[in-house]
């Protein structure tokens, strides 16, 4: 009977342990992608983009990429990103926000360049949540721009993008922003996203959500209580 007890005492204590890893979850992060939908337009030309937003204790992890290979117009750069989460948060601060210059020249041909703050800025109370933008603060340049063609040059690149001095330079294909927001954490879900592109306000891709992914060491964590459970269960049918 004591041999009963004690066995069942180690595997109340693991579930207890295995439940207690399970609630510690939340201090981890999650991660979701929005992605344009296939077949989408901007201005008449194609663009496809992504945006993952992954939440953890007070911010908001935002890359976004513009993965529209070869454009031709600057109306397929990627100029804004709407996003609301299910906390109801409607300020936050901009944190930090990285990229990588690309300038493209006259006949296609481009030129990388150094690697700092993309200029953006953070707008708060948009479409009930928050916006990461370029317009209204660094545009019309600094839109993200999608890789080169094939050949290794933007060749179809018309006007608005090769040797346009305004626009100019673009980031290279992705830019990560790290945003501060009051009470989210890693349970904070995003339900919505919306894609902006060109130089004119309102040129507007609603994204579409694809399957949450959890972060490492959240699945560590289970991992490891689950294990430690199989053990003592093992142990007790011996």
């Amino acid at each position: 009977m004591k041999a009963r007890r004690s066995s069942f005492r180690r595997v109340t204590t693991a579930i207890g342990i295995t439940c207690v890893l399970l609630t510690a979850t939340g201090l981890f992060a999650n991660s979701i992608t929005y992605v344009t939908p296939t077949g989408s337009t901007a201005g008449g030309q194609p663009v496809d983009a992504t945006a993952t937003f992954t939440t953890g204790p007070g911010t908001v992890t935002i890359t976004l990429s513009s993965l529209q290979a070869n454009p031709k117009s600057v109306v397929q750069g990627l100029s804004d990103l709407d996003f609301v989460l299910n906390n109801g948060a409607t300020s936050g601060t901009l944190a930090s926000c990285m990229g990588q210059d690309l300038t493209v020249h006259g006949n296609g041909t481009y030129t990388l360049g150094s690697t700092g703050s993309t200029g953006w800025g953070l707008n708060n109370n948009i479409s009930g949540g928050l916006q990461l933008d370029a317009l209204g603060y660094i545009g019309p340049a600094h839109l993200i721009l999608g890789p080169p063609g094939l050949g290794g040059s933007y060749g179809n690149a018309n006007g608005s993008i090769a040797g346009n001095g305004p626009h100019n330079p673009f980031l290279n294909q992705t830019a990560t922003f790290t945003v501060d927001v009051a009470g989210v954490d890693a349970t904070t879900q995003i339900t919505n996203a919306t894609f902006s592109f060109g130089t004119t306000a309102g040129i507007d891709v609603p994204g579409t959500p694809q399957s949450p992914v959890p972060e490492p060491g959240t699945m560590a964590l289970l991992g490891s209580g689950m294990i430690g459970l199989a053990g003592i269960l093992r142990r007790k049918l011996m």
